[in-house]
C-alpha cells in the first residue's frame, strides 16, 4: 500500500511506502496524524510476524510458546548474575501469563528454538507501558536478535496502548542505541510511573537496595522514554511550527516534574 504525502507550496506529490511509517496507521485515512519513529528504516510491520531473510521470526508470543518459559527464566537469572545487575528472577508462570495475554514477543530461530524474548506491562491506568525482560539466548547472540525483539515489542506497545508513554530501564549500551533509534530519550526517574507495583518488580535486582536508598530517584539503570506526543506529525514535511510543538511538549513535561 502507498499513501500520498502533501507538499507545500508545490503541487507535486510524494509517495511514501507505509512500511516506513510507525504502526497504527489508519489505512483508510491517508491524511491522518501518525506516530513517527525517529528512524524511518525501522521495519515496523502490523500483524503478528516480522520475518527477516535470516530465518529468524519475531512473533507475538502465545500459548504455543509456554514450553520455553522455564528456559527463558533460567537465562534471565544466569545473565543477570553475569552482568551483576538487572532483574534476575521471574517465575515461568509469570511469563506464561504474559504469553497468554498477548503481552510478550518471542523470536524463534530457524531451528525452532527460542532466540529472544521481552514483555510489556501497563501502569498508571495505561498512561505508561514498560518494555521489560529483554533476553537473548547465548546460542544466537551477535545475530541482531535483540534489535528484532526491541522493534517488535515497541510496535506491540504502540498497537495496544497508542496513547501511552513507552519506557524501559537498562544498563546496556547496545539497548540504549536501539532505543534511541526508535525515538526514546533518556529521562530522570521522576518521569517514570510512580506505581508501587512497577517498582516491586525491581526487588529481584541485586541493586534494589541502591534504588530504595535513593528514594527511587535514580539507580544504575538508565531510564529511557518514548513520548508519542513528541512524535505526532501530519504526513507532510516537518515545519518550524511542528518543531516548536515538540519542544513545548517537553517543556511542559519537565515543568510538571519540577
Amino acid at each position: 500500500m502507498q499513501i500520498e504525502v502533501l507538499k507545500q507550496p508545490s503541487k507535486t506529490k510524494n509517495i511514501v511506502n507505509t512500511h516506513t511509517l510507525a504502526p497504527l496507521l489508519n489505512y483508510s485515512n491517508p491524511k491522518q496524524k501518525v506516530t513517527m519513529s525517529s528512524s524511518l528504516d525501522v521495519p515496523l510491520v502490523k500483524g503478528k510476524v516480522i520475518e527477516l531473510n535470516s530465518g529468524f521470526k519475531a512473533l507475538i508470543a502465545d500459548e504455543t510458546h509456554k514450553r520455553f518459559a522455564a528456559d527463558i527464566c533460567d537465562e534471565m537469572y544466569t545473565s543477570a548474575l553475569a552482568r551483576g545487575t538487572g532483574i534476575s528472577k521471574r517465575k515461568p508462570e509469570y511469563l506464561e501469563h504474559k504469553m497468554m495475554e498477548g503481552d510478550a514477543v518471542i523470536v524463534i530461530a530457524p531451528d525452532g528454538n527460542w532466540a529472544g524474548f521481552s514483555y510489556i506491562g501497563a501502569w498508571n491506568n495505561n498512561q505508561f507501558v514498560s518494555n521489560s525482560g529483554l533476553i537473548v539466548s547465548p546460542n544466537y547472540r551477535q545475530a541482531g536478535v535483540a534489535k528484532m525483539v526491541k522493534k517488535r515489542i515497541f510496535e506491540l506497545s504502540c498497537e495496544k496502548y497508542p496513547n501511552a508513554q513507552i519506557f524501559g530501564l537498562t544498563t546496556g549500551l547496545a539497548v540504549m542505541k536501539i532505543n534511541s533509534e526508535l525515538g526514546y530519550e533518556p529521562v530522570t526517574y521522576s518521569e517514570l510511573p510512580q506505581d508501587d507495583a512497577f517498582w516491586e518488580g525491581c526487588k529481584s535486582c541485586v541493586n534494589f537496595d541502591i534504588l530504595t536508598s535513593k528514594g527511587r530517584k535514580n539507580c544504575l539503570c538508565t531510564a529511557m522514554l518514548y513520548n508519542p506526543a513528541d512524535h505526532v506529525a501530519e504526513v507532510k514535511p516537518a515545519t518550524k511550527v511542528r518543531e516548536m510543538q515538540v519542544y513545548a511538549n517537553r517543556a511542559h513535561r519537565y515543568a510538571g516534574n519540577a
